[in-house]
């Protein structure tokens, strides 16, 4: 930690030598008192008007800065996300571009798609932790699920009025605000599109900025798309890898805004293209299963066993019926799993 303020340091050599005083030869306790007290208050205000020593005791609006906040991303993905090219790719740039933009017109909106456990809940957590040190715990970072705070039909324009205000007031307080959106399939056809002029290249709407604001969503729709072009690839002879953004990325967006079981289903968002990225996550295969796995034994602190390893993988339910290539609930049930085991 960097050496305290002058006016603090004053203080506390004060408070120490104190002792050392003698009465006969000390200066008046009323006038000590008062030396003390200013050197105090001056060092309190030194204090809250040094914003990055405030920050190391107390949270603060984008509390890591755009680079730290960046190779944190990377570094996490890097080490825990597995089988996903794509999504390492573009969020990574994505987010580092916008985060290092001091001129951004709109704020940063992505979309994610894929089949339960591929890791789009993960991602969007290592994304809130790379900028905020709480993660999704920070005041900075609100989650929404759709069936649990948006489960009624008929309340609809209730809830439409709610996120606004939500949106709106937490902006206000913080402009680099991070909102995360799942279960996007099961939210009420309409209800998002509320939000988009939030999502607009507005420079202001009445008086708030939104444009350092980060929007996530997460969704299954689209899921089917995804693994038709993965399948495409892999029957064709083509790895995984061989797949890029632009093999998938018009037909998501087309796929995900045509399904009427979709919250996206006609959005504005999309229809103005106000989503800056589908991100597609490819279905995982037998050897992300074992990579799940083993980062989950690691992390409880157990020696990693070869033969647990395959016995967990084969365990999982495997699609197409024929060739079995992709995991039909990726990662997602690899922890209670290991629980049988540990």
């Amino acid at each position: 930690m960097k050496l305290l303020p002058g006016a603090l340091r004053a203080a506390l050599g004060l408070v120490l030598l104190l002792p050392l005083l003698r009465p006969a030869n000390a200066v008046e306790p009323i006038s000590l008192g008062l030396a003390i007290a200013g050197a105090a208050a001056s060092a309190l205000t030194g204090f809250i008007s040094y914003p990055r020593l405030y920050c190391y005791f107390r949270e603060c609006c984008l509390q890591r800065h755009d680079q730290r906040a960046a190779a944190a991303l990377q570094e996490n993905l890097d080490k825990k996300l597995f089988g996903q090219h794509l999504v390492n790719k573009v969020v990574v740039k994505a987010v580092k571009g916008f985060l290092n933009n001091t001129k951004a017109k709109k704020p940063l909106a992505l979309s994610l798609h894929g089949w339960t456990g591929t890791g789009k809940n993960f991602v969007g957590r290592i994304v809130a932790e790379s900028i905020y040190k709480r993660g999704l715990r920070s005041k900075y970072v609100h989650q929404f699920v759709a069936t649990l705070h948006f489960p009624h039909a008929h309340s609809i324009n209730l809830y439409k009025d709610q996120l606004q205000s939500w949106i709106r007031g937490n902006v206000s307080i913080c402009p680099r605000s991070l909102f995360i959106f799942d279960e996007m399939d099961k939210m009420h056809a309409g209800l998002i599109d509320s939000i988009k002029p939030f999502l607009d290249y507005y420079e202001l709407l009445d008086g708030v900025s939104y444009r350092q604001a980060i929007f996530i969503f997460l969704s299954n729709a689209g899921a089917e798309k995804i693994t038709e072009v993965a399948l495409d690839f892999w029957r064709n002879g083509r790895t995984r890898e061989d797949i890029q953004l632009t093999d998938i990325q018009n037909a998501l967006s087309v796929s995900v805004f045509n399904n009427k079981n979709s919250g996206f289903w006609h959005s504005t968002l999309i229809d103005r293209n106000l989503i800056d990225y589908f991100v597609p996550f490819l279905p995982l295969e037998y050897k992300h299963v074992k990579m799940c796995v083993k980062v989950e034994i690691e992390s409880r602190g157990y020696a990693v066993d070869e033969d647990i390893l395959n016995r967990i993988a084969n365990e999982m339910t495997y699609f197409p019926r024929e060739e079995r290539i992709y995991s039909d609930k990726g990662c997602k049930t690899v922890d209670a799993k290991l629980d049988y085991y540990f």
